[in-house]
């Protein structure tokens, strides 16, 4: 008996419950053991030179195990109003010219909440200890600074804004 047979007959009997109690389907877990036992197979008399069969044997089963939950990634299935997403998508980014517009009508300290946390990034943390308030201050801000640039640029860009509150259409003002 080779080294490689002992070994799996040794510890076999733990690797199969280890397969079906992670993949939770006897089949999956015994094409597993099929691959691991390939894979050692390949290995040849290297096998007999593993100082602990069964770590090898573990370790190489779970990334195997990894390898298949990598590649058996359900697939997400798109909406059929896909078209109409991507034209929303469209739409939503040409809104961006009327932004400098109605950032330039907006108050400045609407501007300031705005430009920094919103277009350059800041965090809200941060802003808080830029303008000496506190974190539930500057959301605040922020937030009413939003909902007042809403307003601007609907006004402004006549944005048409569907049920859903999608955007419909638009009226590109520079």
């Amino acid at each position: 008996m080779t080294c490689l047979t002992s070994a799996w007959a040794l510890h076999e009997p733990e690797l199969r419950g280890w397969a079906r109690h992670r993949l939770g389907n006897a089949e999956d877990a015994e094409d597993l053991l099929q691959d691991l036992f390939l894979k050692a197979l390949r290995q040849g008399e290297r096998f007999c030179s593993v100082h602990n069969a069964r770590a090898w044997l573990f370790e190489v089963a779970r990334n195997t195990l990894a390898d298949r939950l990598r590649v058996a990634r359900d697939a997400v299935e798109l909406p059929d109003d896909l078209a109409y997403l991507v034209d929303e998508t469209d739409t939503v980014d040409n809104l961006t010219a009327c932004l400098p517009r109605v950032l330039s009508e907006l108050a400045d300290e609407d501007r300031e909440a705005i430009s920094l946390c919103d277009l350059q990034g800041m965090s809200q943390g941060d802003f808080a200890q830029l303008k000496g308030l506190t974190l539930s201050a500057a959301k605040s801000r922020l937030q009413r600074a939003r909902v007042r640039m809403k307003q601007q640029m609907t006004l402004a860009c006549q944005v048409q804004i569907d049920p859903k509150g999608h955007v419909l259409d638009f009226v590109p003002r520079q």
